[in-house]
C-alpha cells in the first residue's frame, strides 16, 4: 500500500517526487510511503535540448535531465521508491484508494499522480472518461488533456505537467508536478498550506 504513487518519470513527475522527497523531515510525512514509477521511453524530454530554462546550463539535453533525475532522487531521498521497468496499463477505483495495474505486478495507493505525456497515444485503461482534447496544443497534434480541477481529476487522483492541460515547456511541467507535490504535502498536514524550502546556514 503506497500513501502517493507516482506514475511518470519525466519532468512534471520527477519535480513532484523530489519535493515530496524533501519534505521527509515533516512530522506529517514520517511513515508515508511514496514510489514512482519511472517509465521514460515515451517522455518528451527523450529529444529535448534546453537553452532557454533558468538556472540549466544551455546545451543540457533532456535525456540527460531524465537520467540525473533518477540519480538525484536515489541519492537525495532514499525513501523514495523508484519502480524501474514497468508501464502502468489500468488504474481503478477500489476502496482502499486506487489499484494501478502495470505489466507485471499491481499495486494499491490512496494517491495517485499521472504525469506521463499528452499525446493520444495514451492507452492506460480507466481514464478515458477523462479525455478531451487539450486546451494549449494546435488541434491538428491531437494532443490531449486529463480534464481537472486545480490538477484534481477526482478525490485522491491527480494529474500534472503536460496532461494536465499545460504548455509543453519544461519550466511550466516541472512547476505543474512541484505544485501537485505541495498540494498533496497541505492535504497530509491537515490542510494546513505547506512548502519545502532548502536554505544555507552560516
Amino acid at each position: 500500500m503506497f500513501d502517493a504513487l507516482i506514475i511518470g518519470g519525466g519532468a512534471s513527475g520527477l519535480s513532484c517526487a523530489l519535493i515530496l522527497g524533501s519534505a521527509k523531515d515533516k512530522p506529517f510525512v514520517a511513515g508515508k510511503r511514496i514510489g514512482i514509477i519511472t517509465h521514460q521511453k515515451t517522455s518528451h524530454l527523450q529529444d529535448a535540448l534546453f537553452n532557454n530554462v533558468l538556472g540549466v546550463p544551455s546545451g543540457t539535453t533532456g535525456k540527460f535531465i531524465l537520467g540525473s533525475g533518477k540519480e538525484k532522487l536515489a541519492s537525495q531521498y532514499l525513501q523514495i521508491e523508484q519502480i524501474e521497468k514497468e508501464k502502468v496499463q489500468e488504474i481503478s477505483l477500489i476502496k482502499e484508494g486506487f489499484l494501478i495495474q502495470t505489466n507485471k505486478i499491481s499495486y494499491i495507493s490512496k494517491i495517485v499522480v499521472i504525469a506521463v505525456g499528452y499525446t493520444d497515444l495514451i492507452s492506460i485503461k480507466g481514464l478515458d472518461k477523462y479525455i478531451e482534447p487539450h486546451p494549449r496544443a494546435k488541434a491538428e497534434k491531437n494532443r490531449i488533456w486529463l480534464k481537472n480541477s486545480n490538477h484534481v481529476i477526482e478525490n485522491g487522483l491527480y494529474v500534472a505537467g503536460t496532461l494536465a492541460g499545460w504548455r509543453s515547456q519544461f519550466a511550466i511541467a516541472s512547476g505543474s508536478g512541484a505544485h501537485v507535490a505541495t498540494d498533496i504535502l497541505t492535504d497530509w498536514n491537515n490542510g494546513e498550506h505547506t512548502k519545502v524550502h532548502d536554505k544555507v546556514r552560516s
